[in-house]
């Protein structure tokens, strides 16, 4: 190789080079070692046949789905492995091309405003979910070339989907052939004992701050989101990266100038690449996976924040799951678990998610955390998914929970879409798909999610009968009543106030083409001049046990 001008860079060019042909670097360290790397800005790789990258012509740039406004628009996410969605009869996976042709009519048939791939960058090992990455500007070639990738986010754009992608800048794995001590030595890595590892994973932290690395990041992230036209970038652990003390105990790391334990670069890389994508890519959705009460995730740069569009609300998704896994006889021992997320949920642009972090590692399927006989596992999970719809924040859901699949995500196989040849998971599929239409037509349970303009409690603190009431309005001020029984009882003749007016019911949980009993008559309800919770009017309804019901207030 040739070195130039600048005496850090290095060319070679070859006259007999063909697009497919396999390369590699062969680098010679200073005590004279041998290594043999992939090129760490490959397009396209060899895995999991060699460890060779690959030479690649681009495909053409996509075109940018037209972006409206993300804070005020509807987001409903349906999150997928694409190496796990379908597969064959014979275990192979789907192709790019064949999941153009099978995922993107699914999702868009199901009523999703977006995707979510959990990460496409080569990565070496399947167990890794792709969250320990070698190629971070290659799309992963188990799958098929760049052009089917392409293409792939190309038709869910003509369906009017928008494709996020994970991306993983918190660390990198020790594969011999990627960046691991590129050189022989820490490169890509910090080289300081107590920021170089990542002990609990058992991988390598990058070098934040370090000019040569940020810029490697931040143009893997522009290169996605330029050529393939993504829409989005979901930044994994960002938790991981904000503090010098994560997952370390007393003696293992060093406070920074400051006395504490805040990593200065990696904040200060977080703030560029959030001010450097939303500059070059207006319309860009950036989401922090962030599981701290860090402040200011999603305040602007310049108003001394992050920069982010949206944080994952972690808080959020673990109260709900135990509060939901708790007997209903005695979840009012946990009423505070349902109802604390509003205490904060207005002071971050917040996605609930429901991922697959929660449905692995013997945590249980999404309706197999639910307690209960056959039928109320079903009804629990569609009272819990009519709550989350109708809680301020955008949707997160990760693929098989709208089957409601009883096994565990097995990254090594298909979803159970056969379950709905059975009556309850074909119901499911079916709730499911009515609530994303439901919840993209009623402006009320997207527009305001960080103002209390956009929120009321009607019922907040009946412990013993787990009921909770509350209104959400949209900018115009129009509103949807949304009631939920979270006890495994009835509740007859339950009166709370409301403000005047009728409200006509759409959404039932419990209807039979949901699976349920049928149980709930009322399709418009009338207030009364009757005190009750503070409100000089009031309703009275018989709510099913473990059921969701929504009401549009009539003009």
């Amino acid at each position: 190789m040739t070195r130039l001008g600048d005496g850090e860079s290095f060319e070679y060019i070859s006259s007999v080079a063909e697009n497919g042909d396999l390369y590699a670097y062969k680098i010679i360290t200073f005590e004279g070692r041998e290594l043999l790397k992939s090129d760490p800005y490959a397009f396209r790789s060899d895995l999991p046949h060699s460890k060779f990258s690959k030479i690649c012509t681009l495909p053409p740039r996509n075109k940018w789905l037209a972006c409206g406004d993300l804070i005020s628009e509807p987001v409903n996410i349906f999150e997928v492995n694409l190496l796990s969605w379908k597969r064959h009869a014979d275990g192979s996976y789907l192709s790019f091309s064949e999941l153009k042709e099978q995922l993107v009519p699914y999702v868009a048939e199901m009523g999703y405003t977006h995707v979510e791939f959990m990460p496409v960058t080569e990565y070496p090992f399947d167990g890794s979910w792709g969250y320990q990455v070698t190629g971070y500007f290659s799309v992963t070639d188990r799958l098929g070339p760049p052009e089917d990738f392409a293409a792939l986010v190309d038709a869910f754009h003509q369906r009017g989907i928008r494709v996020i992608l994970d991306w993983v800048p918190a660390h990198f794995p020790k594969d011999d052939f990627g960046l691991y001590e590129f050189d022989g030595q820490p490169l890509y890595e910090c080289p300081l004992w107590d920021r170089m590892e990542h002990s609990g994973w058992g991988t390598r932290k990058f070098d934040f701050g370090r000019g040569e690395v940020d810029s490697f990041l931040l143009s893997s992230a522009a290169f996605f989101l330029d050529r393939y036209a993504v829409d989005g970038l979901r930044v994994d652990a960002v938790a991981s990266m904000l503090y010098l003390d994560y997952d370390k105990g007393s003696g293992q790391w060093t406070p920074n100038k400051y006395g504490d334990n805040r990593n200065l670069e990696a904040i200060e890389f977080i703030k560029k690449f959030n001010s450097l994508l939303h500059e070059k890519f207006p319309g860009a959705m950036i989401v922090a996976e962030e599981s701290t009460a860090y402040s200011g995730v999603t305040t602007k740069v310049e108003d001394g924040g992050l920069g982010f569009d949206f944080k994952w609300n972690m808080g959020w998704m673990n109260d709900v799951l135990f509060y939901c896994r708790q007997d209903p006889l005695y979840r009012h021992y946990h009423h505070q678990k349902i109802t604390f997320s509003m205490m904060y949920s207005l002071n971050e642009r917040y996605i609930l998610p429901l991922s697959h972090d929660e449905v692995v590692h013997v945590k249980g399927a999404i309706v197999n955390k639910f307690p209960g006989e056959y039928a109320d596992k079903f009804a629990g999970e569609r009272g819990m998914l009519g709550f989350m719809y109708a809680h301020p924040g955008k949707k997160l859901n990760f693929m098989g929970y709208e089957v409601a699949q009883f096994a565990e995500w097995d990254y090594t196989k298909s979803v159970d879409y056969f379950l709905t040849k059975f009556e309850k998971h074909a119901k499911m599929q079916i709730f499911v798909k009515y609530l994303n239409e439901l919840y993209k037509s009623c402006p009320p349970l997207y527009e305001v999610e960080t103002d209390w303009k956009g929120f009321e409690w009607l019922v907040v603190d009946d412990v013993i009968n787990n009921v909770l009431a509350f209104n959400r309005y949209d900018n115009e001020g129009n509103s949807l009543l949304c009631v939920v029984n979270f006890s495994g009882i009835d509740q007859p003749d339950y009166r709370f106030g409301q403000h005047k007016g009728k409200y006509r019911l759409v959404l039932d949980s419990d209807k039979k083409r949901f699976g349920g009993d049928g149980k709930f008559k009322k399709r418009v309800l009338t207030t009364k001049k009757q005190p009750s919770h503070g409100k000089e009017y009031s309703v009275t309804l018989d709510i099913p046990k473990l059921a969701c019901l929504y009401f549009i207030k009539e003009k």
